[in-house]
C-alpha cells in the first residue's frame, strides 16, 4: 500500500491551461475515483502521476517521497488503459507477463505470478490465446491482469471500462472492487460515468474545468452537494431545479434572500394525500403527463407552476394522463442554491 500526495499540481498544452493547481491526498489502501465530464482533466492529472506526461508545476509524493523526476517505469505503478494496449502477436501469457520480462526476472517467476493472477481473474483458459481471439470482456481482463502481475503497490486505471457494454461493466466494477478489497492496493480510477464513480469509489473527486469541486464519500456527494454543478452531475436521474416564486414560499430564511435555486432528486418528491409530517412541505399542484416504467418504480414526467419535473414513486402507484395531484418534499433531503455564486446554502 502507498499514501500518495499531490500538491498544487499544473499542467498545459500551448495555451490550454489543464489543471489549475490540483491538491489532492490519496490514503495507503484507498479506492479514489476521479470523476467529471470530458475534458475536466481528469485523465491528465492520472498521466500526469504514472509519469506520461510532465507537471509544469507542483509535486506528486508517494510515501512523503517526491516521485515528479521519476521515469515512468521507476514509479512502482501499473496502469490500465481504455484501449486495453495489448501486443497483438502475444498471447495471454505473455501480455501479462511482459513487464516482469522486462525487469528481467527468471521464467519460473514470471509463470507463476501470470498463473497466479490468470486463475484470481479467472483467465486460465486462455493463456494461449491472441488478443484478437478475445472478447472485450475477456480483453479488458487480460489487461487488469497484465497490472495485476507487476505487483505494484499503487494501480491507476483510465475509463477502462467505456468500452464494454452495460451488461459487462456492471460484471467489471463488481470484479475491480473485490480485486481492490482482496489486494489493498492503493488505486485511482477515472470515469466521466457517476453511476461508476458512486458504485466503486470510497471516496470521489469531482472536477471540473482543472479544478477540484468536491471530495468526500458517495454518500456525502451525493446527500451534500456543495454547488449546482455537483448537484446536476452526480445522480442518475438528474436532481430536479425549480425556481420563482415558489422557492420564496420555503420555510427556509435563506430563501428569502436574492435569487435562489430549489435542488430535489426525484425520489425525495411525495404524492400529498394526507396531513403533513414533520420536515414536509407541499409545494402545489402537480400536473402528470407521461410515466416511464422502470421495474420497482416508475418516473412520472409532468409540470409544476410551469416547470418540467420528475419524480420517482412506486410502480403499483396508478394514475392517469393530466391527473394532477398534489406534490410535497422532505425538507432535509431538499437543497437551496444560491443562483449567482450556485452554492449550496444548506450545508
Amino acid at each position: 500500500m502507498a499514501k500518495i500526495q499531490i500538491e498544487n499540481c499544473t499542467k498545459s498544452f500551448g495555451e490550454l491551461q489543464i489543471l489549475k493547481g490540483i491538491n489532492l491526498e490519496i490514503a495507503s489502501g484507498e479506492f479514489l475515483v476521479l470523476v467529471g465530464p470530458s475534458g475536466c482533466g481528469k485523465s491528465t492529472l492520472l498521466r500526469t502521476l504514472a509519469g506520461l506526461e510532465t507537471l509544469d508545476g507542483g509535486d506528486l509524493k508517494v510515501e512523503g517521497k517526491s516521485i515528479a523526476h521519476l521515469e515512468p517505469q521507476d514509479r512502482d505503478m501499473a496502469m490500465v488503459f481504455q484501449n486495453y494496449a495489448l501486443y497483438p502477436h502475444m498471447n495471454v501469457a505473455e501480455n501479462m507477463g511482459f513487464a516482469l520480462k522486462l525487469q528481467k526476472k527468471s521464467k519460473s517467476e514470471i509463470d507463476k505470478s501470470v498463473n497466479e493472477i490468470a486463475d484470481l481473474l479467472q483467465i486460465s483458459h486462455l493463456l494461449d490465446r491472441k488478443p484478437k481471439e478475445l472478447s472485450g470482456g475477456q480483453r479488458q481482463r487480460v489487461a487488469l491482469g497484465r497490472a495485476l502481475a507487476r505487483q505494484t503497490k499503487i494501480i491507476l486505471f483510465d475509463e477502462p471500462l467505456s468500452n464494454l457494454d452495460a451488461h459487462l461493466r456492471g460484471q467489471m466494477r463488481v470484479e475491480i472492487k473485490r480485486l481492490h478489497q482482496r489486494l489493498k492496493s492503493t488505486m485511482i480510477y477515472v470515469t466521466h460515468d457517476q453511476m461508476e464513480a458512486t458504485t466503486m469509489g470510497d471516496r470521489i473527486a469531482v472536477l471540473k474545468e482543472g479544478r477540484i469541486e468536491q471530495i468526500g464519500t458517495p454518500s456525502e456527494i451525493y446527500h451534500q452537494p456543495k454547488n449546482l454543478f455537483i448537484a446536476s452531475f452526480i445522480g442518475s436521474p438528474e436532481m430536479n431545479f425549480i425556481e420563482g416564486d415558489l422557492v420564496k414560499r420555503l420555510p427556509w430564511p435563506e430563501a428569502q434572500k436574492g435569487e435562489n435555486v430549489l435542488g430535489v432528486r426525484p425520489e425525495s418528491f411525495k404524492i400529498s394525500q394526507g396531513p403533513l409530517e414533520p420536515n414536509e412541505f407541499e409545494l402545489g399542484s402537480y400536473h402528470i403527463e407521461l410515466s416511464e416504467n422502470l421495474g420497482g418504480q416508475q418516473m412520472l414526467h409532468g409540470s409544476l407552476e410551469g416547470q418540467s419535473v420528475r419524480i420517482l414513486v412506486d410502480s403499483t402507484y396508478n394514475f392517469s394522463k393530466d391527473e394532477k395531484v398534489k406534490l410535497k418534499i422532505d425538507l432535509t433531503k431538499s437543497h437551496l442554491f444560491d443562483k449567482s455564486s450556485g452554492l449550496n446554502k444548506r450545508i
